[in-house]
């Protein structure tokens, strides 16, 4: 039997049937690009208008953003500088009177000190030989009384009662 005419005919079937496809691929191919180019078209008309716009904006905004920016950098600069002075100025200032406040201490301390040394002094040049001149006055009454038997216990007064002022509250 003799095949080749069959193998022919299969072949040219074969090769009508790719014809067939790629025909249909070619007609779907031209259907979407006729649709994308719609699209396309699409959004030229209502897309493009406002992506111009925006580039537009962006370029109007460009130099003031710019400027923004430049002038955000230099204030926080300045503020960083501010805040190094400031805390500067504090810790001068603390360091101060934490100089002021040892000095008040020690001087307050002095003060104290002398104070007290001044009391002991005024007690021993002052206090003591006014109670010893006070004694010793008192010695020479109570001598004197004895002496003169007493007159004044006539009268009946007793010498705690003539004593007008108690001796230890005399200069206190």
């Amino acid at each position: 039997m003799n095949y080749l005419p069959v193998f022919i005919a299969l072949t040219g079937l074969a090769v009508l049937l790719q014809a067939g496809v790629l025909l249909a691929m070619y007609i779907t191919m031209r259907e979407s690009g006729a649709r994308m180019e719609a699209l396309a078209a699409e959004v030229k008309t209502k897309i493009m208008p406002a992506v111009v716009q925006a580039q537009e904006i962006f370029g109007e905004l460009r130099p003031k953003l710019e400027i923004i920016t430049d002038n955000l950098q230099e204030t926080t600069t300045a503020l960083r500088d501010q805040v190094l002075r400031v805390d500067a100025a504090v810790s001068d200032t603390v360091d101060r009177a934490r100089l002021q406040v040892i000095r008040a201490d020690e001087l307050l301390g002095r003060t104290l000190d002398r104070v007290e040394q001044t009391t002991d002094l005024v007690h021993k040049t002052v206090i003591s030989p006014v109670r010893q001149l006070s004694g010793l006055m008192q010695g020479i009454t109570v001598g004197l009384e004895f002496l003169f038997g007493g007159r004044g216990r006539k009268n009946g007064a007793s010498r705690e009662e003539r004593r007008a002022v108690p001796q230890d509250e005399m200069f206190i």
